[in-house]
């Protein structure tokens, strides 16, 4: 019942719709949504999301309004009440408050017949035929369609104020989320040791500084280029390959112009080149200068995963 009320909405992208839409990006105030009992719920969500994707929003309990919250609506407001029935008496006697102050009001319904569409400017319609509780009872169904007309107005809002991954980043600074959004190859390779050798360093020194920096690999490095990496799998090669290995220098066992990234590239980016090349370091650079390694554990542990 649920999944055919989110796709009986699609045909209710209506004008009114597409006006609140409009209305609300250019509006110099904000989004003030309002309810009561499960709406209540469903529009504190709808404000979580419109505020994390630029467009400012603010709650507003339907019931403590008419006790002294309705002062939080300021001139340049527009009020989106939701509502199933409509007819509610704290609907009711909230929304003559709105019109007297002369802000829009946008009524997100599911009964077009009920007292709150009639004195809305907009309507946005969340009909439904029934609720999913056994009984028709319980708020289900249609608190499903409240909460998908919600999102599909925060996409488009969000679609037609340009929102960008980098504003996202900007208003989602924490958690894994945040971290996927800003983090970048540099700040990452920063926490970690610059393992790196001459071309012409013998292989005890190669596989000191491999070891003592334990990344599992060092750059061949000669005046500040990157010429080469040295992995533990090349080590692991050459004792297999060469009985004899006092001669060998780094540049006789590394593998030539290694994969490289810039170090304002996302580590995000970092990851998903790692899982498509199958390999566990990137050399990070700046310029064409070497600035470190960051290895596959260092985005797990940062919870960028791949």
């Amino acid at each position: 019942m649920e999944s055919q009320s989110v796709q009986d909405l699609a045909g209710r992208i209506n004008a009114d719709f597409e006006q609140a839409v409009e209305l609300i990006y250019t509006t110099k105030g904000r989004l003030v949504v309002t309810g009561i009992g499960k709406s209540a719920i469903i529009a504190n969500k709808i404000v979580a999301t419109l505020n994390s994707t630029g467009s400012p929003a603010i709650f507003m309990h339907a019931a403590d309004a008419v006790h002294g919250d309705l002062g939080m609506i300021l001139k340049d407001d527009i009020v989106l009440c939701i509502s199933k029935s409509g007819n509610t008496p704290e609907i009711k006697a909230l929304i003559p408050l709105i019109k007297s102050g002369g802000n829009t009001l946008i009524g997100m319904v599911g009964n077009k017949d009920s007292y709150l569409a009639a004195n809305s400017n907009l309507v946005l319609d969340t009909t439904v035929e029934k609720e999913a509780c056994p009984n028709n009872l319980a708020p289900t169904t249609s608190t499903t369609a409240q909460l998908v007309m919600g999102d599909a107005l925060a996409v488009c809002l969000l679609k037609r104020r340009n929102f960008s991954s980098n504003d996202f980043a900007r208003y989602h600074p924490g958690g894994s989320l945040g971290k996927k959004l800003y983090t970048t190859m540099a700040d990452i390779a920063a926490q970690n040791a610059s393992p790196q050798v001459r071309p012409d360093a013998n292989i005890q020194e190669v596989i000191v500084v491999m070891t003592q920096d334990r990344l599992g690999a060092v750059a061949v490095v000669e005046d500040g280029a990157v010429l080469g990496i040295i992995t533990d799998g090349d080590i692991r090669r050459m004792l297999e390959q060469h009985g004899e290995m006092g001669s060998l220098i780094a540049s006789d066992i590394m593998s030539e112009n290694p994969f490289k990234m810039e170090a304002d590239m996302l580590a995000i980016e970092g990851a998903k080149a790692m899982r498509e090349r199958k390999i566990s370091q990137i050399i990070v650079q700046s310029n064409n200068v070497y600035q470190g390694m960051v290895h596959i554990h260092d985005l797990n542990r940062e919870g960028i995963l791949i």
